[in-house]
């Protein structure tokens, strides 16, 4: 369901063997949307092996992004991978308050409140070991009905393949994934013209 895509895949160099901005291009590369006000969240599978220092590379953006509305945390972590969530938290708490997405998540046992406690609850979900929290979907944007859908056909037989297995609304969701492209690209292609995020994200 949900699109989660290894900062450092195997065979890929690490940030610490690139060029200085080569952690503000994987974030520009995997996040954009969220980093330009687009999305709520994006989750991103990381190598620990290739990344072992990404909490202290984290705590340096944390300085200047969370000025900014946006937010970085290790929401689940394991020996191979960590999972690592970008987001905003006002406009997560929105997501998540939408009658369809509070319904799914009332059921599915998350707790009511501010957006840290639903992300701790979250963040126990995917580290007990059990059946995989589906409503990850709501977190990171996704419709409701599609979260729906997928959960119900097991993944198939979807509309529309993009960011997100589509049930719904595809001519919406067809929007949303340009936007999201167009995102990915004015911040790739500002980094690849010598800019860098914190600059770009001033204005």
């Amino acid at each position: 369901m949900i699109r989660c895509t290894p900062l450092c895949p195997d065979g890929a160099a690490s940030p610490q063997a690139g060029p200085p901005c080569a952690l503000d291009s994987l974030l520009a590369e995997h996040c954009a949307p969220v980093l330009l006000g687009c999305k709520p969240a994006n989750l991103v599978s990381v190598c620990r092996r290739r990344v072992p220092a990404l909490p202290g590379l984290l705590a340096g953006c944390r300085r200047w992004l969370e000025p900014r509305g946006v937010r970085l945390r290790l929401l689940c972590t394991c020996r191979e991978r960590w999972l690592l969530l970008v987001y905003r938290p006002a406009m997560l708490a929105r997501a998540l308050r939408r009658p369809g997405a509070a319904d799914l998540l009332r059921r599915a046992g998350c707790p009511e409140g501010g957006v840290e406690p639903r992300l701790d609850w979250l963040a126990g979900r995917l580290a007990g070991g059990g059946a995989f929290p589906h409503v990850i979907g709501l977190f990171l944007g996704y419709p409701a009905g599609d979260v729906i859908g997928f959960c119900r056909s097991g993944g198939r037989d979807c509309r529309l393949c993009g960011y997100w297995k589509v049930y719904t609304d595809v001519d919406r969701a067809r929007r949303r994934f340009t936007l999201y492209d167009d995102c990915r690209a004015r911040l790739c292609g500002a980094l690849a013209g010598g800019d860098t995020l914190r600059r770009r994200l001033a204005g």
